[in-house]
């Protein structure tokens, strides 16, 4: 696979952080597996050559001109978590200086799982929005769909929405259209009475 070290791309209206390629899923849906894309999103590789700095992340992200963007999404070709830390000191920078943006990361929700602690407090005041993907409505279709590295991640994925409200505006979780319908609702149900998040249905991007 051709590797690159694109940081920063544009998808919509927001700016996009590609912190890390490192992952502890392996979802059978995931573009990763497509490696005639050369890990894509339209025009960007996202295989990175190494893992960027935590102070060549900021300076990609201030070489931007930010007023440009709606949202500036913390994510990765794989899961961010693992850059938790540095994501966190790249805002902290950056509200030291100043800067105004809305802050998102996209997430798989293993953060404490990844890190061996309670990391939902490291995202107080530091994001305006945490998208967690659900994926669907049983730990076993869950296990099956996204073979998890770790035990028991669909529920630790749960509480993990669940405590993460305390700390975070709003919590999102999401779903791909390419689960049947009364897996859709029951994934609302999942979303909006057990966890009391936001719920959005995604569409499926191919490349």
């Amino acid at each position: 696979m051709k590797k690159g070290f694109t940081i920063t791309y544009e998808y919509g209206d927001n700016l996009y952080v590609n912190t890390t390629n490192r992952c502890d899923y392996a979802c059978t849906f995931c573009l990763r597996h497509n490696e005639g894309s050369n890990g894509s999103i339209y025009n960007d590789n996202l295989w990175l050559e190494r893992e960027p700095t935590r102070e060549e992340i900021l300076a990609a992200i201030e070489g931007r001109d930010l007023s440009k963007y709606r949202q500036l999404v913390f994510c990765g070709f794989g899961e961010p978590a693992y850059r938790l830390e540095d994501i966190c000191w790249v805002i902290d920078q950056m509200k030291a200086r100043g800067t105004k943006i809305f802050t998102r990361m996209d997430t798989n929700g293993t953060a404490n799982l990844i890190h061996g602690r309670d990391v939902c407090p490291d995202f107080a005041e530091r994001f305006d929005m945490v998208s967690i993907s659900l994926n669907t409505d049983t730990a076993e279709k869950y296990e099956a769909l996204c073979r998890p590295q770790f035990p028991g991640a669909y529920q630790a994925m749960k509480d993990f929405a669940k405590e993460l409200r305390q700390y975070v505006p709003q919590v999102m979780m999401t779903v791909v259209d390419t689960i049947p319908a009364e897996e859709i609702e029951a994934c609302r149900k999942i979303c909006e009475e057990e966890i009391g998040a936001i719920y959005r249905v995604r569409e499926y991007i191919e490349d």
